[in-house]
């Protein structure tokens, strides 16, 4: 069917033509077409006129690049041109479709000789080198059982060890410095004054865990002392400026993004007794006293100036506060009743614990904590302020009120607020 679409295709067109080209045409290139249209009405006709046995025939049927001469340019073949003249009755010759199509060129061959331009000689030196054969390509061949690959298992000479890390939640961090303070005043000095020396250590060490599962626990240790020498103090060659060993834990259990519900303790002491210039009485001692606060409440973590506001706020309505001193004679100094040890009581609690660092060479660590029982009110604010000077030296500005209605001695001037205050400069290290 496709040689037939084809051939009346070529009909068809050359009529069209042959009818324009009568019209334009000079009569010389109208009788080439006219035998041109002759040569493809004798084809068709020898085509019909073969019987169906033939066409079932496939060596006898024509191809399609058969056709190829018939619109090509003009290639004068002296092979095909022998064989028409030839007086044999060869395979060429018994091929009616072959000797039609032959017939044709042969007549433009006569014709119109200006058409041809090549001959198969010249033109065999065009002709690659490498011929390909054609194949046959089977369409019953099950083209995807042909190229599927073959899955098999893979073959491992020696056993492979996968190691599993578990995640690690803890973070661990420190801060540490020593620091010292030195001052002289000579005896004939005009606005009088004595000197003095001083010196104070700090380790700050922090182990938290959090889960990043609405579950965490932080732990805090503060330990600090400083000594102090001054001329005018016969009595003690050293004094404790700074003596504090505290302990902070907090669990918390998340309830919204940045809130906690907490249990909170804070348990706190000191290293060494604590005296007052030219005074040997004891004003405070290891485990005297001895602070315990357990507290449950919330806690709020605080994420501000991109992040150079960093800490927590924890607010707890219900908190339980133990008190102890070895002392008995230091009972009625902090809050105790004469002749006991201990003391008990509850009420709420409130700590605030912030750090904003201005620059990387300026920080500020604050921290507030007040207790009350409705009764006693005790209020507490340590401020450091710290300028580095570069990774290892530093000088520190130390802050800290106090407030505290429930002990027993009312200073005249001062009521019953405490003050502390000291600048030192040192070795500083933080991890």
């Amino acid at each position: 069917m496709r040689i037939w679409g084809l051939s009346f295709l070529c009909l068809f067109a050359l009529g069209h033509l042959g009818v324009k080209a009568q019209q334009h045409l000079p009569s010389y290139y109208n009788a080439v077409v006219h035998d041109y249209e002759d040569s493809l009405r004798v084809l068709k006709s020898n085509y019909y006129s073969r019987s169906g046995k033939a066409k079932k025939q496939k060596h006898n049927t024509l191809k399609t690049i058969d056709y190829a001469p018939l619109f090509l340019p003009v290639v004068f073949r002296h092979g095909q041109v022998g064989q028409l003249l030839s007086i044999c009755d060869d395979e060429y010759g018994r091929n009616i479709d072959n000797q039609t199509i032959g017939t044709s060129i042969f007549n433009i061959y006569l014709k119109r000789p200006d058409l041809v331009t090549l001959s198969e000689k010249q033109l065999k030196k065009f002709q690659p080198t490498a011929q390909s054969t054609p194949h046959a390509m089977d369409t019953d061949l099950d083209f995807v059982e042909t190229i599927a690959p073959e899955i098999s298992d893979p073959v491992v000479s020696e056993p492979v060890e996968v190691l599993v890390r578990k995640p690690n939640f803890w973070k661990f961090s420190g801060d540490y410095y020593l620091q010292f303070l030195q001052n002289y005043v000579s005896a004939n000095w005009h606005k009088g004054g004595e000197s003095s020396y001083s010196m104070v250590a700090s380790a700050t060490i922090q182990a938290n865990y959090n889960n990043k599962q609405k579950l965490k626990w932080d732990n805090k240790l503060e330990l600090k002392f400083g000594l102090t020498k001054s001329h005018g103090d016969s009595l003690h060659s050293f004094k404790t400026s700074e003596d504090l060993i505290r302990l902070t834990s907090k669990f918390g259990l998340q309830a919204s993004k940045r809130w906690y519900y907490t249990l909170q303790l804070v348990a706190y002491t000191q290293f060494a007794h604590g005296y007052k210039s030219n005074d040997p009485f004891v004003y405070s001692d290891f485990m005297s006293p001895f602070n315990a606060n357990l507290s449950l409440g919330m806690d709020y973590t605080v994420e501000a100036m991109d992040k150079k506001l960093t800490g927590t706020v924890h607010i707890a309505p219900i908190a339980l506060n133990f008190r102890y001193v070895d002392r008995l004679e230091l009972g009625p100094r902090y809050s105790i009743a004469n002749g006991r040890h201990t003391l008990l009581d509850c009420g709420s609690e409130f700590t605030l614990d912030l750090l904003w660092k201005f620059t990387d060479n300026i920080r500020w660590q604050t921290r507030m904590s007040g207790y009350t029982t409705y009764k006693r009110v005790e209020l507490e604010w340590e401020n450091t302020f710290t300028f580095k000077f570069n990774k290892y030296i530093s000088t520190n500005l130390f802050v800290y009120p106090r407030f505290d209605d429930g002990t027993l001695n009312k200073d005249a001037h001062h009521g019953y607020w405490q003050l502390k205050e000291y600048a030192s400069l040192g070795f500083a290290y933080s991890f």
